[in-house]
């Protein structure tokens, strides 16, 4: 009797339990449908949340790869339509010379024993060779581009510095043309050539002032005086360097602000254009450093526009100069020579009797400008070292009024100054 007592009282307590279970559910599940509204609301809030996150997060990254593509396409059509702009302007330069020529004979009257008396007989005769006239030789070859439509070609001066030669120029359409030097910079390495013609395709000169390192640029030229128009492209990988320079035939001289750059240029290239993605000449290619990777350098082309327009007008180079002789100011010279400032440079003669600090008669003579004078500005361009006085003046014109801002027996001024062409011109 007792056992089945027990089984009653469990059936009764899981009757009621689970009677208990379902009214709680009737009851969440009442809850649930009176705030079906918010329930719903606040779900969907947080998909559509999540929903625009991720379409946010896609359409960044395909918006990030497409601006990167279009980027890489921006870059490179611009240098494809710049080269396809100035790859007509650009010509090779090539030097040929008349060079002796040489035949190997035998004379039976020069015949000789080299083992003397202990091989007799052994005679035989040592060929000799005599020259038998000469031929045209290519001895070398430069680059450079046309500066007007009437065949005036820029180059360097150590491209085309040989008198004894003849200089030919092939333009990019594979026509040779004769060529004939007329003017040789006798301060920068530039040369002008001409040939004879009309209607040339040429160059627009842009402003090197402007030029800022990591800027793009192209570099074309006769590589290896064999490769003609070799296009290469790269970066300004610094600006106002100051190196100097040395030829094949051992000369040398101190190129000051020029403009490096990385993009690739060889033997050959000297004389070419470097230029900007809009096909600009901002720069002429003139050295690279022997052994090094990807270390070249170019004039730039503000400090050669005078010269050009000084052939156009006149036939010859004609540079302005100031007619002085100076030392740059550092903190050294400052203290050295008890000055107020650390920056210009200070109006000094030389050792040399001869080396006077201001030239008799030359523009700085007649401004007033006496040994001891600092000039401290040119134009407003301060001379800190990252500009130099005879970079600024190579950048202007004969007969051009400069302000050169100067201290002058302790006192600060401003001094007017009439350029005039050097005598050495």
């Amino acid at each position: 009797m007792r056992d089945i007592f027990k089984n009653k009282n469990f059936i009764t307590a899981l009757a009621t339990s689970a009677v208990l279970i379902i009214i709680a559910l009737l009851i969440v599940l009442g809850l649930v449908w009176y705030k079906r509204a918010e329930i719903f609301g606040y779900f969907a809030k947080e998909y559509i949340q999540e929903a625009k996150r991720l379409t946010a997060e896609g359409e960044g990254a395909v918006t990030e790869r497409i601006l990167e593509k279009e980027t890489i396409f921006s870059q490179e059509h611009f240098v494809i339509d710049a080269v396809k702009k100035s790859n007509p302007a650009v010509v090779s330069i090539i030097i040929t010379k008349e060079v002796p020529t040489y035949e190997q004979y035998v004379d039976p009257n020069q015949s000789t024993n080299p083992f003397g008396d202990l091989f007799p007989g052994f005679n035989f005769n040592v060929p000799q060779y005599r020259q038998k006239g000469t031929e045209k030789k290519e001895v070398g070859g430069g680059s450079g581009f046309f500066v007007s439509a009437d065949g005036l070609i820029l180059s360097n001066k150590h491209v085309v510095s040989q008198t004894d030669v003849e200089y030919a120029v092939y333009t990019n359409d594979g026509k040779k043309h004769a060529a004939q030097v007329i003017a040789r910079d006798p301060v920068l390495d530039i040369a002008i050539l001409k040939i004879e013609g009309s209607n040339f395709p040429y160059l627009t000169l842009g402003d090197s002032d402007k030029l800022e390192v990591g800027q793009n640029v192209i570099a074309i030229g006769n590589a290896l005086a064999e490769f003609r128009n070799t296009v290469s492209v790269g970066v300004i990988s610094g600006l106002a360097r100051s190196i100097t320079a040395g030829d094949s035939f051992g000369q040398s001289e101190q190129l000051d602000q020029v403009i490096q750059t990385d993009a690739a240029i060889n033997p050959g290239n000297s004389g070419g254009p470097l230029l900007d993605l809009s096909g600009k000449v901002i720069g002429v290619n003139v050295a690279i450093v022997q052994g090094s990777q990807n270390i070249g350098f170019a004039l730039p082309v503000n400090t050669i526009k005078g010269a050009i327009e000084s052939v156009k007008s006149t036939g010859k180079i004609f540079r302005p100069y100031l007619g002085i002789r100076y030392v740059t100011i550092n903190a050294e010279i400052m203290e050295k020579n008890n000055l107020s400032v650390d920056y210009g440079v200070l109006v000094k003669a030389g050792a040399n009797p001869a080396d006077l600090a201001v030239i008799p008669g030359s523009p700085a003579d007649k401004a007033g400008i006496v040994e001891n004078d600092i000039i401290l500005e040119v134009d407003g361009a301060k001379l800190d070292g990252k500009k130099n006085v005879a970079a600024l003046i190579r950048g202007k014109s004969i007969g051009q009024k400069i302000n050169l801002k100067i201290i002058h027996q302790g006192a600060e001024k401003n001094v007017s100054v009439l350029l005039e062409a050097a005598k050495d011109s």
